[in-house]
């Protein structure tokens, strides 16, 4: 049942003929054009170079070789111009976006193409940059993975329809080149299922040996998944990967398994909520819902997410530090505004609040306590109970939302940079209802109907 499962699926993930020969012509044009703009060697990076992409995902990434006498400065300025010149050749639309320096993403005949400056250099032990990593990546894999590229495009389309495929921040799951280096590792997809149905935290992959054995890997990193990369072995190729993820992998594969599917292949359609069903559901938790938002930093997501669940942490910690237990939250990065949420149980707190102080025999600071509450208004004491001082005083937030909106005390956690020059600007904080909106409807279903991928799939599987 499983081979006509994925017989049927690689039917209808395989790149056809027509699209193979398209993006190589148009990867050797771009690579024509970086040599005749720039006078600098080019190669195509990624799974079009390596054939290893999922039809219609025809992204194209080409590395513009430049030598490592210049700065990075001079690279800078240098390949943005060649990136900027090989798109007015083709006549595309370009934006510039920011990796570890500028690059180009542009359109070019309805191909997303990237345009990436990176050093020229001999091997990894050279690199000036991270991105010089990249093309060694791909000439490593090339003479490598060809007898296994409908594996890779398997377990590709396997991760996308679980939900786990991507390492941008806000995935935080698996990378292309991590699926390529997993089916590499352990010789085909079945293969690589049935070992990732009995993983376990710290698992080690070290496909060249670099080190004597895993115990030795594990005392230098301590991520879940452990991938050392075979053309860098300081690097982890699985370090993005969260434990969520990581877990929700070896659930995928182990369901799979014992009942395969085809809808695990499949992503699952995104669901709306409309306000009506919103103002319901949340009646029916009986929960209050909290929201910062915001104006979005104009930063990429790789860069706003971290610094939105930084912000989220800090807000969080202060509520439990004012005695309002967050029961979930989640942040949304949407085009014009981001959002913080916060689920609590309880969010409104009665006057009063019990202080802790000292042990009476550490004189100073006892003394100092209770010099402290005898000239402030309390309810009750100070007081001995077996070796310590309490009293009862006036609690500074009765509600979860007077806190949110002191935005003095806010401001004083520990917010991401661009984050914080967003908030400085001005933030909102909604109530209930106030929170949906048409920008959120999405994010506000997903949150509302949270659920592993895979029970998702299994009651697919039991409906059938």
């Amino acid at each position: 049942m499983r081979d006509k499962i994925e017989e049927k699926i690689l039917e209808n993930i395989r790149p056809a003929d027509e699209e193979r020969r398209e993006v190589q012509e148009m990867g050797q044009k771009l690579i024509d054009a970086v040599t005749l703009v720039a006078g600098v060697p080019a190669m195509m990076t990624g799974s079009v170079a390596r054939g290893t992409w999922v039809r219609g995902d025809k992204d194209i990434d080409i590395f513009m070789l430049f030598p490592p006498s210049l700065s990075r400065e001079e690279l800078q300025e240098k390949g943005l111009a060649a990136a900027y010149g090989v798109v007015e050749m083709f006549k595309g639309s370009s934006e510039e976006k920011y990796a570890e320096h500028p690059y180009l993403n542009a359109v070019i005949d309805g191909f997303d193409v990237d345009l990436v400056p990176c050093y020229h250099v001999g091997s990894t032990a050279e690199m000036k940059c991270a991105v010089d990593r990249t093309p060694f990546h791909t000439r490593y894999l090339l003479d490598r993975i060809g007898s296994l590229r409908d594996d890779v495009l398997l377990m590709k389309q396997f991760a996308k329809g679980g939900g786990v495929y991507g390492s941008d921040h806000m995935t935080g799951g698996f990378s292309g080149y991590l699926c390529e280096l997993l089916i590499l590792a352990y010789g085909g997809f079945t293969e690589l299922l049935q070992a990732a149905a009995t993983f376990r935290y710290g698992e080690v992959i070290d496909i060249e040996g670099f080190y004597p054995d895993k115990k030795t890997i594990r005392k230098l990193f301590s991520e879940p998944l452990i991938v050392i990369d075979p053309t860098d072995k300081a690097r982890n190729v699985a370090a993005a990967l969260t434990p969520t993820r990581f877990s929700e992998f070896m659930e995928l594969a182990r369901d799979y398994c014992q009942k395969p599917d085809p809808c695990y292949f499949i992503p699952d359609a995104p669901t709306s909520i409309s306000k009506q069903e919103y103002t319901a559901t949340l009646e029916k938790r009986g929960t209050t819902m909290l929201a910062v938002s915001f104006k979005t930093p104009a930063y990429v997501p790789d860069t706003v997410v971290p610094q939105l669940r930084k912000t989220m942490e800090s807000i969080k910690n202060q509520l439990v530090g004012e005695d309002f237990p967050v029961h979930r939250a989640d942040v949304a990065m949407g085009t014009e505004h981001c959002l913080i949420i916060f689920e609590l149980l309880v969010a409104t707190l009665p006057a009063i609040v019990l202080r802790g102080g000292p042990p009476v025999w550490v004189h100073e600071n006892a003394d100092s306590f209770v010099d402290k509450y005898l000239r402030e208004n309390v309810y009750a004491g100070p007081w001995i109970s077996e070796d310590r001082y309490y009293t009862e005083v006036n609690r500074k937030y009765t509600r979860a939302y007077d806190l949110l909106v002191d935005s003095q005390k806010i401001l004083s956690g520990s917010i991401g940079k661009h984050v914080r020059m967003s908030m400085e600007e001005g933030y909102e904080v909604r109530v209930g209802e106030e929170i949906w909106s048409p920008e959120f409807t999405f994010f506000l279903s997903a949150y509302f109907a949270k659920s592993s991928h895979a029970v998702r799939k299994l009651r697919v599987v039991d409906q059938r």
